[in-house]
């Protein structure tokens, strides 16, 4: 009984000021979505109370949360300088690309043996649907917004269909980057659509008609289109992409 009770005081004792588990969670769950929502810019510093002030957590749930983004690589820590977004340059782009390829080379053959056809058929409308909307003359101030989610809901599900809890946390750390990357090449967002809707459709297709070699090559071409896009477009702005 003392041993037991020795035990729980000093548990106590080495919780005192830390944050619960699920406020960590939901603080990292919420510098994620700041990525996704691109209100945080790679390269970007940022203090530990900013982060409080941006995430609407308490400065334990930050602290502790601090070491599992540095592990992912999503942002460092710069002596005197703070904390700083991972900044964008040739060896992330090439990382992220790789790691994109490898992770969706699998979904992509899991997918195209496991996915009922009707999913396939609601994924071509709902991709042909952003493709009207993005090839018509009128403003659309949505476009963007719901073609990211078209698009990365595509991808986000067949990764998720693998049924690997290991692999799909592996994709979403390397989507934050891939998502910073695209964002620090801002003059492509507008660009993307049209090309980004009709990969994904090829791909589609050829799923829809039964040749899964195919459907795999057209998006091995796909995610490699989309970072040849980045560089092309970050190079000719003047994007600054060392290494």
């Amino acid at each position: 009984m003392v041993a037991r009770a020795e035990a729980a005081t000093t548990m106590e004792a080495g919780e005192v000021g830390a944050a619960p588990a699920t406020q960590r969670s939901l603080a990292y769950q919420g510098f994620r979505q700041q990525i996704i929502d691109a209100r945080i810019r790679p390269g970007q510093f940022v203090s530990q109370r900013e982060l409080v002030g941006l995430l609407g957590m308490s400065l334990a749930a930050v602290r502790e949360m601090v070491p599992r983004l540095e592990a992912a690589g999503l942002i460092r820590a710069v002596p005197k300088r703070g904390l700083q977004v991972a900044p964008v340059d040739m060896k992330l782009i090439r990382n992220a690309w790789q790691v994109r390829a490898m992770v969706e080379r699998e979904a992509t053959l899991h997918f195209a043996r496991t996915t009922p056809p009707a999913i396939v058929r609601e994924q071509i409308a709902a991709h042909e649907a952003i493709l009207t909307r993005a090839l018509a003359s009128r403003s659309d101030a949505s476009l963007e917004k719901d073609a990211q989610a078209v698009d990365w809901g595509l991808h986000d599900m067949m990764v998720d269909a693998i049924g690997n809890e290991i692999l799909s946390e592996i994709y979403r750390v390397n989507s934050l980057h891939v998502r910073l990357i695209r964002f620090d090449a801002e003059a492509l967002r507008p660009m993307q659509v049209v090309p980004a809707m009709r990969e994904h459709l090829a791909f589609l297709q050829s799923l829809a008609e039964g040749r899964p070699d195919e459907a795999l090559a057209h998006m091995m071409a796909h995610i490699e289109s989309s970072k040849r896009r980045v560089i092309e477009v970050m190079t000719q702005t003047g994007g600054h992409l060392p290494g």
